[in-house]
């Protein structure tokens, strides 16, 4: 089976100094057999490989847009500029609403959306069957 990899592309106008941010969000498979080795000796290591790669992808876009490349892993670690959006949306989440659980329910939110792709992921490689009883004989 090819590892399990998502994307979602997102942009928010005006960002930073008249520019906008356009993000590329991967979520990459932390036990594909092509991330094992890295995964296996440093945490959130398939993370970052993926957002080098995005940022590789991107590097001809045009000026008027700051890229941030957003890497997650299937089983929780995030890349090091996915932290860093991440910690600066929730900033700006906190100070629009007033409230200072905004960034954790952000935090959340992105955490269960992760969960429900790996759920998606799973739940595909499981053959159709009749019922609940025939689930509990396949696992």
């Amino acid at each position: 089976m090819a590892p399990q990899e998502y994307h979602i592309h997102i942009y928010i106008i005006p960002w930073r100094l008249g520019r906008s941010l356009l993000w590329d969000a991967t979520c990459v498979d932390t036990l594909a057999a092509s991330h094992m080795q890295a995964t296996s000796s440093m945490v959130g290591a398939a993370a970052s490989s993926a957002e080098q790669a995005k940022r590789r992808k991107y590097e001809n876009l045009d000026s008027s847009f700051i890229f941030v490349p957003f890497g997650v892993e299937t089983l929780g670690p995030w890349g090091p500029e996915a932290r860093a959006l991440f910690k600066e949306l929730s900033k700006r989440v906190i100070e629009s609403t007033g409230d200072p659980r905004a960034g954790s329910y952000f935090g959340q939110r992105i955490s269960l959306a992760i969960q429900r792709g790996n759920a998606a992921s799973i739940l595909g490689t499981v053959p159709r069957c009749g019922g609940f009883k025939d689930v509990l004989d396949f696992i």
